[in-house]
């Protein structure tokens, strides 16, 4: 299902992939839903009347946009009743750079380690008494989290098994309504025009996660399916000049297609992205965005979730965060610190971290607050996107 690195080795990995996925799912008891007899809605894309209820007849993107991905419906089960541990206890099966997704709502955190979301793609959750979803997809290098609660009704996200433009296209189980992941929307069914809130969240390397939040509870490995959590089948697919898996059309060329850039989205359908190239030359980088003072923080020491076999054994790619950079009404500036990822504010010479918190000098236990952004593949914000602000510096 996924190209590897090597460009004459692609159509091979991409079928064996299909069919590790597939076997997986087969191995998981998930199965198309609805009669196989059933004589195919016309509206329906790729078979998808055959195993959803959807109302085909709404769209706002067209539905022959969306290509099957190999698995069915639920083929890549997500994770509906997911089970946490200490972070002492995680520490026996994560590797110190690995990435790990992040979530902190009403003073409450939860960690997701990517070696089990890439397997899974979506956690349903409910944190601090809000029902939320972490959603990686693999094939775009994106994490998103979400608010599941839409017009005062709460929603269950499940994998369609189609994907359009690369990216994870979820439903939701209450009206099998189809949202885009990478945009936040539904695009397919009763729901078609409604947004889920995007809620901050952050890649953190594993050992920031222990050292930031100790408290933190762990997604399991008890996911109720048996997976390799540790290993990825997308291995190789992290090359940034190899082609996208299933992206309609050429990819954007302002940037290598699998150049990783943070981004920002706004809310008039804009974004302003900054390539992983640059923070890694440059970061902690001072910014504006619609006049409001911002940094974008930089750790170079995380892993890769789609190089190495082993995500232990991956090289290390970086992860970002982006902050106002205005506390208590004062402008801040930043530069580089000393510790990896670290920055110096040069107004008061306070050190902080990469989670824009403040650990020694005249501010230490301040914290700057967190702009909604996502690490991604450049192709996959460039084909939802057309109005992209690179900032590539000087």
């Amino acid at each position: 299902m996924r190209p590897s690195s090597s460009r004459r080795g692609a159509a091979a990995a991409v079928a064996a992939l299909a069919a590790a996925l597939l076997l997986a799912a087969c191995g998981s008891g998930s199965s198309a839903d609805g009669d196989a007899g059933a004589v195919e809605a016309p509206e329906g894309p790729d078979g998808a009347s055959r195993e959803f209820t959807t109302d085909f007849s709404r769209h706002s993107v067209p539905l022959e946009e969306f290509t099957s991905g190999g698995p069915p419906k639920d083929g890549i089960p997500a994770i509906d009743d997911p089970r946490f541990v200490s972070v002492n206890e995680a520490d026996s099966f994560l590797d110190p750079g690995e990435p790990v997704a992040v979530l902190e709502v009403g003073g409450e955190v939860h960690a997701y380690p990517i070696q089990i979301l890439v397997w899974h793609e979506i956690a349903n959750d409910m944190i601090a008494g809000q029902p939320v979803a972490v959603t990686y997809c693999p094939l775009c290098n994106s994490t998103v989290a979400f608010s599941r609660e839409v017009d005062d009704r709460v929603l269950d996200f499940g994998t369609t098994g189609r994907l359009r433009n690369s990216d994870l296209v979820m439903y939701d189980r209450q009206t099998e309504s189809w949202w885009q992941q990478l945009t936040a929307e539904a695009v397919v069914g009763e729901l078609t025009g409604s947004k889920l809130e995007v809620l901050p969240s952050q890649i953190l390397s594993w050992k920031e996660v222990q050292r930031v939040h100790p408290d933190a509870e762990v997604l399991s490995r008890d996911t109720g399916v048996s997976r390799d959590y540790g290993a990825t089948p997308y291995a190789g697919y992290e090359d940034p000049d190899s082609q996208p898996f299933l992206l309609e059309g050429r990819a954007d060329d302002r940037l290598p297609p699998k150049e990783r850039v943070t981004a920002i989205q706004a809310a008039d359908g804009s974004a302003v992205v900054y390539p992983f190239s640059r923070l890694a030359r440059d970061a902690p980088i001072n910014d504006r965005l619609g006049g409001r003072p911002v940094v974008v923080l930089f750790d170079r020491e995380v892993k890769s979730a789609l190089d190495d076999t082993s995500l232990a054994a991956s090289d290390e790619v970086g992860a970002a965060a982006v902050f106002e950079r205005t506390l208590d009404g004062r402008e801040l500036s930043f530069e580089a610190a000393e510790e990896p990822g670290a920055a110096r504010d040069r107004e008061t010479g306070s050190t902080w971290d990469t989670t824009g918190r403040a650990v020694s000098g005249q501010l230490e236990g301040e914290r700057l607050r967190q702009i909604p952004s996502d690490d991604q593949f450049w192709f996959a914000l460039a084909a939802f996107i057309e109005d992209v602000d690179i900032r590539v510096g000087s």
